[in-house]
């Protein structure tokens, strides 16, 4: 067998990275809480916890309910799917001993180091530091450094403001104004007008900022916090957005790629032979 990946998350920056690396050619595997919280569901292989199966660009993959059963990943793996493995507590990492592993949950927050023993340990974005928690770690912030990859410094730190689309910062990231259970009146993909209902959280609605493109909602019947992020709205209107990996996101799986090549003595396992 090749050299086995995991990526923890299934959201959409990890999904970007999921994503390159089964594109190259490398094995994937990718862990997810049991009830993921990506927003940009229609780009994320966190849904196939809830459905089953799902596919990101035409990239299938499976839902795998015990993080331990290697043959049911195996099974998987060799039908050309990504195995979605419902594991919050990283167990798969000592059942499968996974070559290398990708960080993607985009904690935000220092990360403790894994128990197991992993050759190359790559962490996305603020909370990794190379030589304490992980091996190398990739920038995700938006700029000049955006998928670079750091041996020795450390990503910058998180900014609390998201990125800019089309001069819509903040505006554009919708969020909960209450704490309660969400109900979505709009799907992924809708045109939006100012002021259009998109959801409600217990009575409190929430409407859209500006006329443009629903690109993430969380799922109905998701439990969600006040001020928790739960949608994204995109001016540029362009419905063919919700459905496609972005340039973040494509960017950050450029850096983890570069990260493994990186490693001389790991080229020679990556593909089948």
């Amino acid at each position: 067998m090749a050299t086995l990946v995991l990526v923890r998350g299934g959201g959409d920056l990890a999904s970007g990275v999921t994503l390159r690396l089964v594109r190259a050619g490398l094995q994937v595997v990718a862990t997810e809480l049991a009830r993921p919280l990506a927003v940009r569901r229609l780009v994320a292989f966190s849904e196939a916890v809830y459905e089953g199966e799902t596919s990101v660009e035409g990239i299938p993959a499976r839902r795998v309910n015990d993080p331990t059963d290697t043959l049911r990943i195996l099974m998987v793996l060799s039908k050309g799917a990504v195995p979605v493995l419902v594991d919050p507590e990283g167990e798969s990492i000592a059942a499968l001993h996974p070559t290398i592993l990708v960080d993607a949950r985009m904690l935000k927050k220092p990360v403790e180091l894994v128990s197991s023993v992993v050759s190359l340990i790559i962490g996305l974005g603020p909370g990794f530091t190379p030589g304490a928690n992980c091996h190398a770690a990739v920038e995700t912030n938006r700029g000049h450094m955006l998928g670079r990859v750091y041996w020795q410094s450390v990503p910058q730190a998180d900014t609390g403001v998201p990125d800019e689309v089309s001069e819509k910062r903040a505006e554009r990231v919708l969020r909960a104004p209450a704490t309660g259970v969400l109900q979505a009146h709009a799907s992924i993909c809708d045109h939006v007008e100012p002021g259009q209902l998109i959801a409600e959280v217990d009575g409190a609605t929430v409407a859209a900022p500006f006329s443009g493109r629903l690109r993430g909602l969380l799922r109905s019947g998701t439990p969600v916090s006040a001020g928790m992020k739960i949608g994204d709205v995109d001016p540029r209107d362009d419905p063919q957005f919700c459905t496609l990996v972005s340039d973040k996101s494509l960017a950050v799986g450029g850096g983890v790629l570069e990260a493994i090549l990186s490693r001389a003595d790991l080229r020679p396992h990556l593909w089948k032979r």
